[in-house]
């Protein structure tokens, strides 16, 4: 639906963007870990992001690439097993893994979190979370389990609905299913849809987060004439921005929000 004159955001209304840690510090830590949720705690960011996926044995684990060779020694520890590929370990299996030396030896014998352990930092930290459903077209059913497992530790009450989880995804029938399954949770839509389509992706969701290579101003101002499907105006949320120039810019174009590896600079640069 239309965005009456009222709603919409001018620029004496504008703020500085919400700056999203992504995959943590992901700059200072090695991402998707604690100790990457830690440091954007130590920093003083409320808001992670974090990539989800399934295990063989259906245990959900954050991991950001659908194979485990970049962030862990899995070739090490199973060199039989290639291309090693997230689903096809167990839960077992990954948390024997070292997930951080590849960022630096003080990180040694980090692991792979699960969802539920991850949750429980977040909480600890009293933070907020930005939880992206990683590849659903190869993991039948995540959606289901991933609002499981929010629920069981206590995600999915109206405090954290409404203030700290935003649940999002590239695939736009895994923001659908969410929707469907739990309409009260805010979900955003990883892309950028043509203008002419955004429309149908409001029904839906209620953030278009588009890569920052292919946002623009026009676009933004598009989004945000757009009411999104709690019926408030349509946020942006641009990726991956890690220096103060693109920082600015992105501020310029009138997002709200920059997801970054980076996070202190972005605060410095734009708040």
């Amino acid at each position: 639906m239309l965005v009456t004159s009222t709603d919409a955001v001018t620029p004496a209304d504008a703020v500085a963007p919400v700056v999203f840690a992504h995959r943590g510090a992901s700059a200072y830590a090695p991402e998707n870990t604690l100790a990457a949720v830690d440091k954007a705690d130590a920093l003083g960011f409320d808001w992670v992001e974090n990539d989800v996926q399934l295990t063989r044995d259906g245990v959900l684990v954050v991991m950001h690439d659908t194979d485990l060779r970049r962030t862990t020694d899995a070739e090490e520890v199973f060199p039989d097993r290639s291309p090693w590929a997230v689903r096809d370990f167990t839960a077992a299996e990954i948390a024997r893994l070292d997930a951080g030396s590849w960022f630096g030896p003080q990180f040694t014998g980090t692991r792979v979190p699960t969802l539920t352990q991850y949750l429980e930092r977040v909480e600890r930290n009293d933070q907020k979370l930005l939880l992206e459903i990683k590849s659903p077209e190869i993991y039948p059913g995540i959606e289901r389990g991933t609002l499981l497992v929010l629920r069981q530790k206590g995600w999915l009450d109206r405090a954290h609905v409404r203030n700290r989880l935003v649940v999002q995804s590239f695939g736009a029938d895994s923001v659908k299913r969410v929707h469907q399954q739990r309409p009260d949770v805010t979900t955003g839509f990883l892309g950028t849809p043509p203008v002419a389509d955004l429309p149908s992706y409001a029904a839906f969701t209620d953030q278009i987060n588009p890569s920052f290579t292919s946002v623009s101003a026009d676009y933004v101002e598009a989004v945000h004439a757009l009411k999104g499907a709690h019926g408030k105006v349509l946020r942006v949320n641009t990726w991956t921005v890690d220096d103060a120039t693109n920082a600015v810019r992105a501020a310029g174009f009138g997002v709200d929000g920059i997801i970054t590896n980076r996070p202190d600079v972005v605060r410095q640069a734009t708040g």
